[in-house]
């Protein structure tokens, strides 16, 4: 095999083993109580207390029966989840000892020629699902769980380099990358809940006519406004039949809920175009862009600003107003109500929960005397989003790294 991404004098092959002979399964019992700490896995954070994760304990007051997993050995999660279709595969890092339900395999390393930061790492990779998906029983999924065969489960196959050196190296790198993933992720939580902290003392509390926070020189006491009568125009438009697919093989934008819930409050381009017949067809409205777009059905209360020229259904209540001033100002506003699930006390429910476009164009809008202090508010306020965007970039930019380092060091060709 080639050098694996440069890393002189790492020229070896890859080697391939079974995992029952790198590992020997653990069902060591907390029979004497020695530990009072239950233990879950997470996909995200790995073995973890239960009354972290849960808030509270969902394991069994007498925890005897349960195996004992010490540090630095691993447990298999046979709970499938999105992202994650054949379960999960954990070390225990934050604790010298817990307790683990009879339903998890627990294994550990008894042979030399496998580093165990390395092991961790392969298995974050998901490269052992090509087994998984033969170890699991077709179709056979109880309460959650997947049939897994546990001699079968010991027979997946772990790829790893002879040179134990180059798995520690291997490992080192991407702890690192872990490392500065973890701290973009810790970046984008403490930004978005700065966001949600602003945007609750930057706007008037109900019954009150100033904001907890405001800028210097502005004195005057909000007003209320209805949100219709700041529109220049408002409405939504319908949907292609879905029973003609080449409505759907157009050059026109059409939006879809998927677009508004994945956006970071902005939309250049869409998922689906429309044709024309397709937009006769449903009286689709082309929305101008600069308007606003908020979803009425599944992800309520939603909002974006288009910035193309798009076409919407009546999934979408879409608004125009005079100025962009206003138009940030309210887009703002509705980012409060949806953070803060304002809109739930105007939501109908039935076989789909959904805005009335009435109840959103008698919505009662607190907004400042002047112009320049929406505009202040408006700016702090997406100065702070394009912040939250930068990092989760860097986060996604990040996460590439690594899937490309994982399938090129661990993924192998072997």
């Amino acid at each position: 095999m080639e050098n694996r991404l440069g890393f002189a004098n790492y020229t070896g092959n890859l080697v391939t083993s079974r995992l029952g002979d790198l590992c020997e399964r653990i069902m060591r019992k907390n029979s004497e109580n020695q530990s009072d700490l239950p233990l879950t896995i997470s996909s995200i954070d790995g073995l973890v207390d239960q009354r972290d994760y849960f808030n509270k304990v969902v394991a069994a007051k007498d925890m005897s029966g349960y195996y004992l997993l010490k540090r630095g050995e691993f447990a298999y999660n046979k709970s499938y989840s999105v992202g994650y279709d054949y379960g999960t595969i954990k070390r225990l890092n934050k604790y010298d000892e817990g307790c683990l339900s009879t339903l998890y395999i627990c294994f550990a390393i008894k042979s030399n020629a496998i580093d165990s930061n390395y092991l961790e790492c392969f298995f974050d990779s998901l490269v052992w699902y090509k087994d998984m998906a033969n170890v699991c029983t077709e179709g056979a999924r109880n309460h959650g769980l997947l049939n897994v065969d546990i001699e079968e489960f010991f027979n997946i196959k772990v790829v790893y380099p002879a040179d134990i050196e180059e798995q520690k190296k291997t490992a080192k790198i991407l702890n690192n990358l872990d490392e500065k993933i973890k701290a973009e992720k810790t970046n984008v939580e403490k930004l978005k809940a700065l966001k949600s902290s602003m945007l609750t003392k930057m706007f008037p509390k109900e019954g009150e006519s100033v904001p907890e926070l405001r800028f210097k020189g502005f004195t005057d006491p909000w007003e209320q406004r209805r949100l219709g009568d700041l529109m220049k125009k408002g409405g939504s438009g319908g949907t292609p039949t879905s029973s003609n697919s080449d409505y759907y093989n157009g050059s026109i934008p059409f939006l879809s809920i998927t677009d508004i819930t994945n956006s970071n409050g902005f939309i250049y381009d869409t998922d689906k175009h429309i044709t024309e017949a397709g937009l006769n067809a449903s009286s689709a409205w082309i929305v101008p862009k600069e308007a606003i777009s908020l979803a009425m059905y599944a992800s309520v209360g939603k909002v974006a600003i288009l910035k193309e020229n798009i076409a919407t259904s009546q999934a979408f209540y879409n608004m125009i107003f005079e100025d962009n001033i206003i138009r940030d100002y309210i887009f703002q506003f509705l980012k409060k109500m949806e953070i803060n699930s304002e809109w739930l006390p105007l939501i109908s429910t039935g076989t789909q929960a959904n805005l009335n476009a009435e109840k959103v164009k008698n919505l009662m809008i607190n907004i400042p005397k002047e112009k320049k202090e929406m505009k202040q508010l408006s700016e702090c306020l997406f100065n702070l989003d394009n912040l939250i965007t930068l990092h989760q970039r860097k986060y996604e930019k990040l996460l590439d790294v690594k899937k490309a380092f994982l399938e090129k060091m661990i993924g192998g060709d072997n």
